[in-house]
């Protein structure tokens, strides 16, 4: 093992507070539960970060690093797709170079701990632990490094872990939270970086999980609030910005299922048993509170008389309407075998399907098209046709109560541009305000309670403290794709010519220029159950 060192020479210090959000921060600067964010915002230049669409943590982040668009980097949502098959994504997704791989080729080393979809780790000058869509005991750089952090920290855990305390605890969040911060310090002093990533993943996870719940979330906030006050105290960065992916909020709104919209409307066709998309089945936190592989699957005597319920309409979701009312939906879902579950829930029949919602964090719809999809139905000269007809259907819809569903019902090519739009959804729906949840579920009515009372929203948090911060410079129409080329700025190192977002104000613009074509590893898959079953946990999947 290395010798560490008692100084560092961290010139830059990015905070990633998933899923923070102004509403939430000031009752917790108000009451003094958070000191070191307060003092960050106060004493620098902070403001609101506009997000991406979607605004989701597996394809934010990646815009983030990145300073490109989803249809640059190609990561969409917390799933890619090959047809209608489906993968977690993972950093081989990522096809455009990360923000500290360009500060490497430039001889600026870094640390990273925790970036969300950053496994498999990628070579650069310096140490990476990944983040959320890794697995256990993820790979990192360099080799080795992760079993050193476990040796000098203690144990080291992407997720929150059931042997440390309830994984869904107070106790289990703030270990999680120490071990981040920790392990993070320690790589700094054995490498002495001059740029620093550390994200707090839990900060978005605890209003999943915990919605509504205010001494969680005080203190999942307390906790990295005191772990950042270390971490400034021993690395001593000169300069700090911390950012978020997107906010958070109550959602108040119905829940809209865009797929039985669909299905009403003529353009799907459902059918029961298969195996169908993670988000058109209700027991596929069943499977994956088990640890089962997406791919398991036979049909067993249980299962065959689930289907056969399911011709006369006996589905799962019939059932579990029933059982919400009396409580029981937790302790007997987790009791009904997977495979008999599945049978009787209706998914989306593919080849008879001409648009429909492959995944709700994609934030969209997929045209079944011929030459595309392994069954399109939909002819390549009825594309333009079908997809404005959608656009005027969707933008039509009003909820129960009168209000539009959406803000924005539009073609990709409104929000991505570049080599991987292809992997978009066809028609990109906006939902009004993040008020309303848009889900992919079939077999229940058109409108309903959601599921989630908490949901994500468009607009985060940047806020920049430090001598190379302009504090009299204003911010207020940041996003997302302005951090990578402010990180750049900083380091007085070229601004990539295809950053999407520009340098902010608060520092002098670096030059740009053109660099050359990345050329990303070839895409892997995510071959870890566990990664399934947390995203399942925090109703992704």
């Amino acid at each position: 093992m290395e010798e560490t060192t008692d100084e560092t020479d961290l010139r830059l210090l990015v905070v990633g507070i998933d899923a923070g959000y102004r509403p939430v921060l000031e009752p917790l600067f108000e009451s003094g539960a958070t000191p070191t964010l307060e003092r960050l915002f106060e004493s620098g230049v902070s403001g609101p970060l506009e997000s991406q669409i979607p605004p989701w943590t597996a394809s934010a982040w990646p815009s983030i690093y990145t300073g490109k668009n989803p249809g640059k980097h190609g990561v969409y949502d917390f799933l890619s797709f090959d047809g209608y098959d489906w993968n977690v994504v993972n950093s081989t997704h990522v096809r455009e170079r990360s923000v500290w791989e360009l500060l490497s080729e430039h001889g600026i080393s870094s640390v990273v701990v925790n970036v969300p979809v950053t496994h498999p780790a990628r070579a650069f000058d310096g140490a990476l632990i990944p983040g959320m869509t890794a697995p256990e005991d993820p790979d990192c750089h360099p080799d080795g490094i992760l079993a050193d952090v476990k040796r000098t920290c203690g144990d080291y855990h992407v997720y929150p872990q059931s042997t440390d305390a309830p994984d869904r605890s107070i106790q289990g969040y703030e270990r999680t939270i120490e071990r981040r911060a920790a392990a993070f310090r320690y790589l700094c002093r054995r490498t002495d970086p001059e740029f620093g990533f550390l994200q707090f993943q839990l900060t978005d996870s605890v209003f999943h999980e915990r919605p509504g719940d205010e001494q969680a979330i005080e203190a999942v906030y307390r906790a990295v609030d005191r772990e950042l006050d270390e971490t400034l105290e021993a690395a001593e960065p000169d300069n700090v910005l911390v950012v978020s992916d997107h906010g958070i909020g109550p959602v108040s709104g119905p829940e809209f299922r865009i797929n039985e919209y669909l299905r009403d409307t003529g353009r799907l066709t459902a059918k029961s048993g298969g195996r169908g998309m993670p988000d058109w089945s209700r027991s596929w936190e069943n499977d994956l509170l088990e640890g089962k592989d997406a791919g398991d699957h036979g049909t067993g005597p249980l299962e065959k008389a689930m289907n056969a319920a399911a011709t006369v309409g006996l589905t799962t979701q019939r059932v579990a309407s029933v059982l919400d009312r009396v409580g029981l939906t937790e302790p007997i879902g987790r009791r009904i075998p997977n495979d008999a579950i599945r049978a009787a829930s209706e998914q989306v029949d593919f080849p008879n399907s001409r648009v429909y919602m492959r995944s709700k964090s994609e934030l969209g719809v997929r045209i079944n098209l011929e030459g595309r999809e392994p069954e399109g139905t939909v002819p390549q000269s009825e594309y333009d046709d079908v997809r404005e007809a959608v656009i005027d259907e969707l933008s039509a819809v009003r909820t129960p109560d009168g209000e539009p569903v959406f803000d924005a019902v539009e073609p990709r090519e409104t929000y991505f541009e570049g080599p991987c739009i292809d992997d978009a959804p066809d028609v990109v729906t906006v939902p009004a305000a993040f008020d309303t949840a848009v889900v992919a579920d079939l077999g229940s009515e058109r409108f309903g309670e959601p599921m989630e009372p908490w949901n994500h929203k468009r607009t985060g948090v940047v806020a920049a403290a430090g001598p190379a911060f302009d504090e009299g410079a204003s911010i207020e129409d940041a996003t997302i794709f302005d951090v990578a080329p402010t990180i750049c700025s900083l380091f007085d190192v070229p601004v990539d010519a295809g950053f999407d977002g520009d340098t902010l104000p608060i520092v002098d613009h670096s030059d740009e220029i053109e660099y050359p074509a990345y050329e990303p590893a070839p895409i892997t898959a995510t071959d870890d159950r566990a990664v399934e079953d947390r995203l399942s946990d925090l109703g992704y999947l």
